[in-house]
């Protein structure tokens, strides 16, 4: 207690001096800190001083013109109270740590927090609070203290930590998003029902920018009976008794109903097996049945329709069906969240079949030099999918320069989503076509694969400028 004591007076004579120093009084400080003025004598002059909380200590900060942190180290001994954890203290302190990048309080304070292991909700309240406010990469350490400290793998909070750091994890490198998938697949039946709908549906969406589509398959087939069941329980829960309160879900209901069918389609459609698609395209073309839909299920509804018209015509160009290419293509223009996957798999047909598309490049063309979003990966991985088959168009009709320049683009995106196969890919297409590089184009390639040799991968793709089409 002797130390706490110290500390105590240390972070109030810090304060004391810079008062004195700057000659103000306990009322000129309640003005610009905004805190009442009996609050402050009682922080600084109460024998013993009232606890500060850490938005005291901000706005202190803020009043002496400190940094963000300021006397964060010394805060630690306001989070105890007769040597135990004051949660409504330490809470605010661990996430504000967080938040700003104090990782030396972090450290310093959890192992003290975790002699009673029952503080393990006090981390688990930190990273809820923490991934709900968006900050979802400074979560991932709660989260893994969590599960590291609490060793009962059936426990509610023990799963439910194992899911948000799944989607916390979740970015634009493909490695660590699959082994995200490997270490909380295991948990993921073990979840209530509201969480599980969504942990089926991530995971499903994930396994498709890993173009993984058997675990695709597997995750929609899942979701898609989960779904059924859980609108089943609604159905009969309302009938019984109207008091009932809906499941508490993070997307409608209705949305991983029409997912279950639509990532299913999307598996197959990626398979090849474009007939067997089709059919799972009609469980989610006309919604309109769903017997819970409120103003934002009427919405879902509506977008489900608008992707089953989408996917139609999709299906169709893919099997080489180019008489309804007008027709789509006025579909995309009227639907410009569609335009990116429809030219995929119009370039796709293209290829494969052996027609010009070059019009239809030409009236997207503004559309298309605005592909430059890569934060998502499923989105990033659109972008290198049309380019390398845009790649592949342009190579194979003389268009040598223009060509070569998308190869370079995949090769950079590749880089960016650690993927391996389209790495390769792109560097065996630009190989097979080295002949028609211009020197420039020689000398970007050159630099871009001495960066990846050299693990210099920023520089990889800092150093190549995505023009236009």
């Amino acid at each position: 207690m002797g130390e706490g004591k110290t500390v105590q007076q240390s972070i109030r004579s810090e304060i004391e001096h810079h008062l004195k120093e700057r000659g103000y009084t306990l009322t000129r400080l309640s003005e610009i800190t905004g805190i009442n003025q009996g609050v402050l004598s009682d922080l600084l002059n109460r024998i013993p001083p009232r606890a500060m909380t850490i938005g005291h200590l901000d706005a202190l900060a803020h009043a002496f013109e400190q940094s963000q942190g300021w006397l964060y180290e010394l805060y630690e001994a306001e989070c105890f109270v007769e040597g135990r954890v004051s949660r409504s203290r330490v809470v605010p302190y661990l996430v504000r740590c967080a938040e700003i990048g104090r990782r030396d309080c972090v450290d310093s304070i959890v192992y003290k927090v975790l002699d009673n292991q029952k503080n393990t909700s006090i981390l688990f309240q930190v990273a809820e609070e923490l991934f709900t406010k968006g900050k979802r990469k400074e979560s991932v350490l709660f989260y893994q203290l969590v599960i590291d400290t609490d060793k009962n793998s059936h426990n509610e909070r023990f799963v439910i930590a194992q899911y948000r750091l799944f989607r916390a994890l979740q970015g634009t490198d493909s490695e660590k998003n699959w082994g995200a998938v490997i270490q909380f697949d295991p948990y993921r039946k073990r979840l209530p029902e509201n969480y599980q709908l969504d942990a089926l549906l991530q995971l499903a969406n994930v396994c498709f920018s890993l173009h993984k589509w058997k675990d695709v398959e597997r995750y929609a087939d899942e979701l898609r009976e989960l779904a059924t069941a859980v609108y089943q329980d609604e159905l009969r829960g309302r009938n019984i008794n109207r008091k009932i309160l809906p499941l508490q879900t993070e997307r409608h209901l209705v949305v991983y109903y029409g997912q279950g069918f639509l990532l299913k389609s999307a598996a197959l459609e990626k398979q090849g097996l474009y007939e067997e698609a089709k059919e799972y395209i009609s469980g989610y073309a006309n919604l309109s049945w769903f017997e819970l839909l409120d103003e934002t299920g009427q919405m879902e509804v509506e977008k489900f329709r608008q992707w089953a018209t989408a996917n139609h015509y999709t299906l169709n160009v893919l099997l080489g069906d180019i008489d309804v290419l007008p027709t789509y293509t006025r579909f995309l223009m009227d639907h410009p969240k569609e335009i990116l996957s429809g030219l995929i798999a119009i370039m796709e047909s293209a290829n494969r079949h052996g027609f010009l598309v070059d019009g239809i490049l030409k009236q997207f063309s503004n559309q298309i030099n605005d592909f430059n979003d890569y934060d998502n990966l499923i989105q990033t991985d659109r972008y290198f999918r049309f380019r390398y088959e845009l790649a592949m168009y342009r190579l194979h009709n003389g268009q040598y320069v223009s060509g070569i320049e998308d190869t370079l683009r995949c090769l950079v995106l590749s880089i960016i989503m650690k993927n391996d196969s389209g790495f390769i890919r792109c560097v065996t297409l630009f190989e097979a076509f080295r002949s028609h590089a211009t020197d420039q184009q020689t000398r970007e390639y050159k630099r871009i694969m001495e960066a990846v040799r050299n693990e210099e991968v920023d520089f990889a793709i800092n150093s190549f400028s995505f023009g236009t089409v």
